[in-house]
């Protein structure tokens, strides 16, 4: 697909893919890559921050800015480190709209208020999506999106918008935008309400998959000679008295490993600030009397089945009952809808509201057809990010904030770069490097990251994956996947596959049955930084995001696979599945799941209801106890020639026994069918199960039994 839309794109994108090209192999001439073939370990990238006696960059934060500044800074020659507290791409960086965009609302607002700074900030956007597509093309691709529209007037009022938007971004274009009619967008999006439909407006963005691309950034700037470390926080900052001025100057952090708590000074030239949301603490660090310049919005986004929308074809809802946008998106084979915008606190474990969940459900049933039942058991993650807004502290309203970024120099000397959208992160590493060199008279040389490949960029093809099914023996799903994820890297992932002792596949065992994931990039993600379970599941493979109980379920084989690599004791490796529970609970939405279904939940069903799900539950319970165990649902599935081992039995019974006693209760069952009658729980496993046996004594025929998948 991605090399279909690349070859039908514009001739002016192809144009400006050969002109970064160019500036690719200008800047390859003149930069050393040290660690092509194999990254240092974390261990020695640590040994490095010690033992270096001064770099002349220090940038602190791992997000998609930081890590752009590190990679600009390294590539000029700059002797440069980079740490982050927690993971790279752990905060903002990973919980976006995985949208590569100028920003279709900002050039309505530029245009509407004569705003030219949202105009340039537009302007600037698209020129950087063009070269975030070429740079790392195997993570990054087009992606069209419609604006379905239901009022004759809108049609040219919005025809107009958007052709302003190809308009600006003028040879970078991706491919013109066009008008549908109604048949032809319904044709396309079938699941589209069409009652008052009067036709269609698609355009073209870019869609990313963000938490890799993030780490592609960090890595490109490890390979590259850039010492960077996770999991390293800043304690304090260090500074010196400068003998021509007498006033104190920033030289560097202190800095502390957190896994093993041990703590060293690191020296350096000059520091970048590129925290993020915790931008106003790193200053407070340098002045405590310095004011606050961000304002944390928070955006939530949920997760739905593949099926609410086509697999190549976005929706964007432009005016939402409260004037907010959402994009319904396909993404990895789900559904991504969002984002709300609100005003937050800040908190490095930001958590979805059930509010902010059911105001995204009910603005996507607005927009699809009353065929389609928008459930609430449907959304199988759901998560909140928060928005590092530059604004004036006194302002309330967020939503017309732009999200432009700003470069500032403390006093003291410190760099702290704010704001800024993901698409733009290069452009803003670029600005603040230039005003870090000029502030701090470094010997540097030019910017060269337009059009510098990123991780993975180099090797990759649109049929790579062809050859991982030729050489290894690799599902073709699974073999798409890693080509996707890893690019010209997946050979890499691929020869640490192990052998499954099938016919087919012959490599590539599955973390869990319904994803392409596979065991080998456990072994691969920790040769990629990765140091806990969540890095795994979050943003090494993106399970977390896409299905909370699925990542649950892989999570006993992550933290197995990861505890043999790196040593971990039996205390630890139950440390990181506790941590990584709680982690999908209460950032990823699974606490929401749970408050769908609990012992206060409401009996709601017919009388003819009740009677006919007792008798489907006294078909297990032959004893009239009253419950069922494990072994009651064996006894049937043996009966009818049909195995599930007893693990994933008791994962089944655990998601209904809700006073988690090891059996499940006839008002447990109730409950839970109650729930998925009023669309609160979709697809329970349990249901499902027991359904499908009720209906197999009837026929007396063998019926196959496969996971739904869950929600939450």
């Amino acid at each position: 697909v991605r090399g279909l839309t690349f070859v039908n794109s514009d001739v002016c994108f192809a144009f400006i893919t050969v002109q970064t090209r160019v500036a690719y192999a200008e800047a390859l001439e003149q930069v050393n890559v040290p660690f092509c073939d194999e990254l240092p370990s974390r261990q020695a990238q640590l040994a490095a921050l010690r033992n270096t006696e001064e770099f002349d960059v220090l940038v602190i934060g791992g997000g998609a800015t930081g890590s752009g500044c590190a990679l600009d800074a390294v590539t000029r020659n700059l002797k440069t480190a980079l740490v982050e507290r927690s993971d790279f791409s752990s905060g903002t960086s990973s919980r976006s709209t995985k949208l590569i965009h100028g920003g279709v609302r900002y050039l309505q607002k530029a245009i509407m208020k004569l705003d030219y700074e949202q105009y340039m900030m537009v302007k600037e956007a698209l020129h950087e999506r063009a070269n975030l597509l070429e740079i790392a093309p195997h993570l990054s691709a087009p992606l069209p999106i419609m604006l379905p529209v239901y009022s004759w007037w809108q049609l040219p009022y919005y025809w107009a918008g958007i052709k302003m938007y190809d308009l600006v971004a003028g040879a970078q274009c991706l491919k013109s935008s066009y008008v549908l009619s109604k048949n032809k967008a319904l044709e396309l999006f079938p699941m589209l309400k069409r009652d008052k439909l009067v036709g269609a407006i698609v355009y073209y963005d870019g869609q990313h998959n963000d938490a890799r691309m993030n780490l592609a950034i960090a890595l490109t700037a490890a390979r590259y000679g850039a010492v960077a470390a996770n999991y390293t926080e800043v304690v304090h900052l260090l500074k010196r008295t400068d003998p021509e001025t007498g006033k104190e100057r920033v030289c560097g952090a202190r800095c502390r490993d957190v896994i093993s708590g041990q703590e060293f000074e690191v020296r350096a030239k000059c520091v970048i600030n590129a925290t993020g949301p915790f931008t106003d603490s790193l200053r407070k660090m340098d002045n405590e009397k310095s004011p606050k310049i961000c304002q944390p919005s928070a955006g939530v986004h949920i997760v739905m089945p593949g099926y609410y929308s086509p697999d190549n074809m976005g929706l964007l809802d432009p005016a939402t009952s409260d004037g907010r946008v959402i994009f319904f998106l396909p993404w990895e084979k789900m559904t991504i809808a969002g984002t709300t915008d609100s005003p937050t606190e800040i908190t490095a474990q930001p958590i979805p509201t059930e509010e902010d969940i059911n105001f995204i459900l009910t603005e996507v049933r607005n927009y699809l057809s009353p065929d389609v039942e928008v459930r609430r058991g449907d959304v199988l993650a759901a998560w909140s990010g928060i928005r590092p807004l530059v604004t004036d502290p006194s302002s309330k309203d967020t939503q017309s904030i732009c999200r432009n970024h700003i470069v500032n120099i403390s006093e003291s000397g410190l760099v702290t770069i704010a704001g800024g959208k993901w698409t733009t992160y290069r452009a803003m590493a670029q600005e603040t490097l230039d005003a870090t060199i000029k502030a701090h008279h470094l010997q540097a040389g030019p910017c060269r990251t337009v059009g510098l490949m990123l991780e993975g960029g180099k090797g990759w093809t649109p049929t790579l994956y062809i050859r991982l099914v030729q050489d290894y023996g690799l599902e073709v799903e699974v073999a798409q996947h890693l080509a996707a994820t890893y690019g010209g890297r997946a050979f890499e992932v691929a020869k640490m596959a192990q052998v499954t002792g099938q016919r087919w596949p012959i490599v590539g065992k599955r973390l869990v049955s319904e994803f392409p994931y596979i065991e080998s990039e456990v072994h691969y993600a920790v040769k990629e930084y990765a140091c806990t379970a969540i890095d795994v599941l979050a943003r090494r493979t993106r399970l977390g995001f896409l299905n909370v109980q699925a990542a649950d379920e892989a999570l006993p084989r992550i933290v197995h696979i990861m505890g043999k690599q790196l040593g971990w004791s039996e205390q630890k490796k139950q440390e990181e599945l506790n941590a990584a529970r709680t982690f999908l609970y209460q950032e990823m939405g699974y606490k929401t799941r749970s408050e769908q279904l609990t012992n206060t939940t409401e009996i709601s069903l017919p009388l003819s209801e009740v009677d006919r799900y007792k008798k489907r539950f006294h078909k297990f319970d032959k004893g009239n106890k009253g419950f069922i165990t494990t072994v009651d649902v064996q006894q049937v599935l043996e009966s009818i020639s049909v195995q599930i081992d007893e693990n994933t039995l008791h994962e089944i019974l655990n998601e209904v026994d809700l006073n988690k006693n090891g059996q499940v209760e006839l008002n447990e069952f109730l409950q839970l069918m109650s729930a998925v009658r009023k669309g609160r729980v979709s697809d329970s496993r349990l249901a499902i199960l027991m359904k499908t046996v009720e209906e197999t004594l009837e026929e007396r025929g063998l019926v196959s039994v496969d996971r739904s998948g869950g929600g939450v």
